[in-house]
């Protein structure tokens, strides 16, 4: 995995081109996908480590993108904590009852994954073997994405809820935050075990919070999370959605690789967080349903900000929305692949 270019890249290495891969990358874009989840749900799938090793490999294969990451949900590791949900189809996740106690939270359980979450340990056992030199990324939730969901009891616009708890009840929040960034841990250190050569926490929410907020509130436990996985030397991805005020904070979390969205150019992130930490980001979603010239458009100006400096991972700035075409998937990453060669040409 060393002389991988996603490794690479995540160091701040020299590499021959700029790495690529796509959040969501497995999903309903996919006809093969569409055809599995006609006989599985996403948990079925998630839970058989056959089921999963083949929708997570599948993507590589198909799109020649330089890494792959784990297909299961955030949700995946609350289970064993005690807490009950299920994911609701064009909904999200629901949980059936929400955490807003000390009662609740004391409640919880401590998570062993080598036992409680075993299948997706095997599961990336398979995918290892099966992609050979390409690196597999392990993946959690963030602490407040997850508590959000367990407060609120499902997706939330406002999350009034959370900060409901978050401020009135800061200790009940803070063990809550404390619990769930331990499971975190467990859980990405084990798929580091297992094999994941690289790991991404998606704290997609916090964008929702003051910077002020954010530092009391969630950085201590973030910075919990990366420092029990950091001595095991693997790339630490921090994303969130609408983070733009919070990217400083961010940075001092401990991940060594910051996911950022479209809302925010590249270059100018870089300018704010310095040379010390590699960027991943950050394409419109949305730019895929365009057709290819927008899309080469807009991602030949993400390039031309960023191909020429080290440390950095092109990436959409969320995933991959259900209506993309794959085939400009696949020739959005061989635009990338080969930048600046084929952008000196027309977009037809």
């Amino acid at each position: 995995m060393a002389e991988s270019r996603f490794i690479r890249a995540c160091q701040g290495q020299p590499v021959d081109a700029v790495p690529v891969w796509f959040m969501r990358q497995a999903g309903r874009y996919q006809a093969s996908y569409r055809e599995l989840r006609r006989r599985y749900s996403l948990l079925q799938i998630a839970v058989d480590p056959k089921l999963c090793a083949e929708v997570t490999c599948r993507p590589v294969e198909d799109l020649g993108v330089d890494a792959a990451i784990l297909f299961s949900d955030i949700m995946v590791p609350l289970a064993p904590m005690g807490i009950s949900f299920e994911i609701r189809e064009n909904v999200g996740p629901i949980v059936e009852r929400p955490i807003r106690s000390r009662e609740a939270v004391e409640g919880l359980r401590t998570v062993d994954p080598d036992t409680s979450l075993d299948f997706a340990l095997e599961a990336i056992t398979r995918c290892v073997d099966r992609l050979g030199s390409t690196p597999l990324i392990g993946f959690a939730g963030g602490p407040f994405t997850l508590a959000s969901y367990c407060v609120e009891g499902g997706p939330s616009r406002q999350y009034l809820a959370s900060k409901r708890l978050m401020w009135t009840e800061p200790d009940v929040f803070g063990l809550l935050m404390e619990r769930l960034a331990d499971t975190v841990a467990r859980y990405l250190t084990a798929q580091i075990r297992a094999g994941a050569a690289a790991v991404q926490v998606f704290d997609s929410w916090i964008g929702a919070l003051s910077e002020a907020d954010y530092r009391t509130s969630v950085l201590p436990q973030v910075r919990r999370i990366f420092d029990a996985v950091r001595p095991w030397g693997v790339p630490m991805i921090y994303f969130g959605v609408n983070t733009e005020h919070l990217l400083a904070a961010m940075a001092e979390t401990g991940a060594t690789v910051i996911g950022i969205d479209w809302r925010i150019p590249p270059r100018e992130a870089r300018a704010r967080l310095g040379v010390s930490l590699a960027l991943q980001g950050n394409l419109d979603p949305a730019a895929i349903l365009a057709g290819w010239n927008p899309t080469k458009r807009l991602a030949r100006e993400i390039l031309a900000g960023m191909a020429d400096q080290p440390g950095f991972v092109f990436n959409l700035g969320h995933g991959v929305l259900k209506e993309s075409d794959p085939a400009i998937l696949r020739r959005l990453v061989e635009f990338v692949h080969a930048y600046p060669g084929e952008a000196d040409g027309d977009d037809a």
